[in-house]
């Protein structure tokens, strides 16, 4: 599995070419409407006034995609100027692809960039945006400079390597991957002969599933993002395909917006496998507090959508857009797309949980929503 990964993420898959909208392999939330990334940028505006408003304000995006999400943000961040206009903000985007960078760096400045000569320096891109915000680009997260950061991985965690594992009459066994003796110029799946050191390690004896999948570079990055804001405060908000802990099968692989075989042409299609929240709740190891997992639907509703909705009918009159807001709705919040298939987690200091009027469930917690009550609702009005 993490051999597949690894050639989709070197070999070209995600380096060369421009995967996403009709025309590629996959659609995502913010390329659907304008509106998901407007309540995500609500979300974070809130948690930066309920954190004590600090003078800094480094947004992270993980694989920001073509800027899309963050452009919306930064829309939600201009229209609130007043209230942020004390704050130093700046932008910084992990991003491993030449062809994404050049089209966020479009959509967020305009092509207004220049590239970094430093070899020294961790930065290769920087540019201004729209707005007059500085931008900054990144190949590791590691690289991005401490601060108070407010961190953003959307569709990030699941295209990461994985593991995966099946129970036998033998005990645990890694699956693996082989040329098939049938075909010699196909790829198979086979199971491994004897427990492998990933096996022994990643397996826990109460495993009460027969198939397993996990994320190692997953939890990694959960242990950097969680003792980044153990340190220096902020938060991240994390939204991906998921489950608690109680999926088994789930790794996939989409082309032309169908399923594809994903042994088949590796570095040509969109390999997937759901996150395990649980095991990044696990990883944190008790430094920061998590909330969530929490469907999709239930955080939009929570961050306004509906009032915002409303306001876009209203502002227009062209029934083609109208037609197109619904249905971009439609598609967020149905339980039967995107509504109930991806999920929000949420990492925060514990100190900021531990000063809340409300009660809060870290296993459930239905208040991941702006803890500002009705601040959504203020900005649309």
């Amino acid at each position: 599995m993490a051999l597949l990964n690894a050639v989709r993420v070197n070999q070209g898959y995600y380096m060369h070419h421009d995967m996403l909208g009709e025309k590629g392999d996959f659609v995502t939330s913010p390329e659907i409407s304008q509106i998901f990334g407007e309540l995500i940028g609500i979300w974070y505006v809130s948690e930066w006034m309920a954190t004590g408003k600090p003078k800094t304000l480094q947004l992270v995006e993980l694989g920001p995609g073509r800027g899309t999400l963050t452009d919306d943000i930064l829309r939600v961040f201009n229209q609130l100027g007043t209230l942020l206009d004390k704050c130093d903000i700046s932008i910084h985007l992990v991003e491993v692809s030449p062809k994404l960078s050049e089209i966020q760096a479009l959509t967020l400045t305009g092509g207004k960039i220049q590239s970094e000569i430093d070899v020294t320096s961790p930065v290769y891109m920087k540019g201004i945006s729209k707005a007059g915000i500085p931008i900054f680009w990144y190949r590791e997260l590691q690289d991005v400079p401490q601060g108070t950061s407010f961190y953003l991985a959307h569709e990030f965690f699941d295209a990461l390597p994985i593991h995966k594992f099946q129970r036998t009459e033998q005990g645990w066994r890694e699956v693996l991957i082989d040329i098939d003796p049938k075909a010699p110029d196909q790829l198979c799946f086979v199971l491994a002969p004897s427990a492998t050191p990933a096996t022994e390690y990643f397996i826990q004896g109460k495993e009460a599933r027969d198939h397993v999948e996990v994320c190692p570079d997953a939890g990694i990055l959960i242990q950097r993002l969680a003792c980044r804001i153990q340190e220096d405060g902020g938060a991240a908000l994390i939204a991906d395909y998921g489950h608690n802990g109680n999926k088994t099968d789930t790794f996939r692989s989409f082309r032309s917006h169908k399923l594809h075989d994903v042994l088949i042409a590796p570095g040509t299609a969109d390999l997937t496998a759901d996150v395990d929240f649980s095991y990044l709740q696990t990883m944190t190891q008790g430094r920061v507090a998590t909330l969530g997992p929490l469907k999709q639907q239930e955080f939009l509703k929570n961050m306004g959508i509906d009032v915002r909705l409303q306001v876009l009918l209203q502002n227009s009159s062209d029934t083609a857009m109208h037609k197109h807001l619904l249905q971009s709705y439609d598609m967020l919040m149905n339980p039967k797309k995107m509504g109930d298939r991806f999920n929000f987690f949420a990492l925060l200091p514990h100190q900021r949980l531990a000063h809340s009027d409300q009660k809060v469930n870290l296993q459930h917690s239905k208040s991941l929503s702006a803890p500002v009550a009705g601040f959504g609702e203020l900005v649309w009005k």
